[in-house]
C-alpha cells in the first residue's frame, strides 16, 4: 500500500499523519547555545600600571628558566659523549695523555727539589660534577705504557733494531794493511744510512697516529683493559662499601671482592663492568664521529650507534646499584667524564 500525503487514508491513523510525513523545511542551527550566553569578562588587572609590572615579572622568570636549563644541560653533559676528558680525547690518537706520559725530563733545582720541565703547564683534568668527587679519588702510581700498532711495544720495536743493525753490519777486513780503508768506510756509511731509514719507516708504520680506526679501536681496547681493568685498580683503590647485611656480619670489606672457594684471576681483567665500559665508550666515539660528519644518512651506523648507547646504560645502571658510590664507580666517571644523562633518562640518536 503506497501512502500518499493528501486523499484517502488507512482506518486507525490519525489525521494529523499527513504532518509527520511531510519534510520539514525549517533549517538546523549548529549554533551553540552557550555562546548566545558568553558574556565579555573584565580584565583582571585594570591598572596599566600593575599589567607592566606583572609582565616584567613573567619576562624575567622566564629567563631565569632558560638560564637554569641550561646550567642543567650543561652539568648533565651530552648523553652520547659525556664531559670531554684528557683520556676521552687521547682515543682519536691512541696515545697516553700528556699526565699520564712518562716522557717529561726531570729537572733537580738548586735546593734538591725535583720538578718537571713543563711545571708551568698543568695538564687538564677531568671535570667533577657535584655528586663525583674526582679529586678525592686516587690516581695509578705507574704511567700509561704507549703502544704500537701490530701489538708491538717500544722495547720490542728498539731490540728488534738492534738485532737488526748487528746482523746487518759490514765485516771488518781479516787483513786491514791489504784491505781498501775506503771501501769498509763507505760501506760503513751506506749500512748507517740504511738503517736509519729501515728504523724511520718502521716508525711511521708503527705509529698510532698513522693507523686505521679499526686498529686504533683495538689499541683504545688494550688501553681500557689496562687503566680500568681490577688487577691494576685494586693496587690503588680500595673495594666498595658494605651494605646493610655485610655491616650485620662485621665482613671485612677486603673480602668482599675475593669470595671463598671463588677461582683467582689470571691474566689480565677483561670481563668487569667499567672495562666493558670504557671499551663500549670508545666505539661509541667512532661511530659518534663518523655519524656526525659528512654521514648522517648511514641508517646502519645510527642502528649500531643506538644499540651501544643502550648497552653502556644497563651496564652503568648495574655498576652503580653494585658499586654503591665506591671508589672504584667515581674513577670510571671521572677518567670517562660520564654524567647521569649517559644512563638516566631516554637516550634519543637524532
Amino acid at each position: 500500500m503506497i501512502l500518499r500525503t493528501s486523499g484517502w487514508l488507512p482506518h486507525g491513523l490519525p489525521s494529523s499523519f499527513e504532518q509527520l510525513v511531510r519534510p520539514s523545511s525549517r533549517a538546523f542551527s549548529g549554533t551553540a547555545i552557550a555562546a548566545a550566553t558568553q558574556k565579555k569578562q573584565r580584565p583582571r588587572y585594570a591598572d596599566a600600571y600593575a599589567n607592566k609590572h606583572a609582565e616584567a615579572r613573567r619576562t624575567a622568570n622566564m629567563a631565569r628558566q632558560a638560564v637554569l636549563r641550561k646550567q642543567r644541560a650543561e652539568a648533565l653533559g651530552d648523553p652520547i659523549r659525556g664531559i670531554p676528558t684528557p683520556f676521552i680525547e687521547s682515543f682519536d690518537t691512541a696515545l697516553p695523555t700528556p699526565s699520564e706520559s712518562s716522557a717529561a725530563e726531570v729537572e733537580t733545582s738548586p735546593d734538591g727539589i725535583s720538578a718537571t720541565a713543563t711545571e708551568t703547564e698543568t695538564p687538564p683534568t677531568a671535570p667533577s660534577s657535584a655528586r663525583i668527587n674526582t679529586a678525592a679519588i686516587p690516581q695509578p702510581p705507574n704511567p700509561e705504557t704507549p703502544l704500537l700498532n701490530h701489538f708491538l711495544t717500544s722495547p720490542e720495536l728498539e731490540a728488534a733494531l738492534s738485532t737488526s743493525r748487528a746482523l746487518t753490519t759490514p765485516q771488518v777486513p781479516a787483513s786491514p794493511s791489504t784491505a781498501d780503508p775506503m771501501t769498509y768506510h763507505e760501506a760503513t756509511s751506506k749500512h748507517a744510512s740504511a738503517h736509519d731509514t729501515a728504523s724511520t719507516a718502521l716508525s711511521r708504520i708503527l705509529d698510532l697516529s698513522n693507523a686505521s680506526s679499526r686498529h686504533r679501536t683495538r689499541a683504545n681496547t688494550r688501553r681500557c683493559i689496562a687503566t680500568f681493568g681490577r688487577h691494576v685498580t685494586d693496587t690503588f683503590l680500595r673495594p666498595k662499601p658494605l651494605n646493610k647485611y655485610q655491616l650485620a656480619k662485621n665482613v671485612n670489606p677486603a673480602d668482599t671482592d675475593t669470595p671463598t672457594g671463588k677461582t683467582p684471576r689470571a691474566g689480565a681483567d677483561t670481563g668487569s663492568s667499567e672495562v666493558q665500559i670504557a671499551i663500549l665508550t670508545a666505539k661509541v666515539r667512532v661511530l659518534a664521529d663518523r655519524y656526525e660528519g659528512v654521514n648522517r644518512n648511514d641508517k646502519v651506523n645510527k642502528r649500531n650507534l643506538r644499540l651501544l648507547l643502550h648497552r653502556r646504560q644497563k651496564l652503568l645502571k648495574y655498576m652503580e646499584r653494585k658499586e654503591r658510590g665506591g671508589e672504584r664507580w667515581q674513577y670510571m666517571l671521572g677518567t670517562l667524564g660520564l654524567t647521569e644523562a649517559t644512563w638516566k633518562g631516554q637516550l634519543e640518536v637524532r
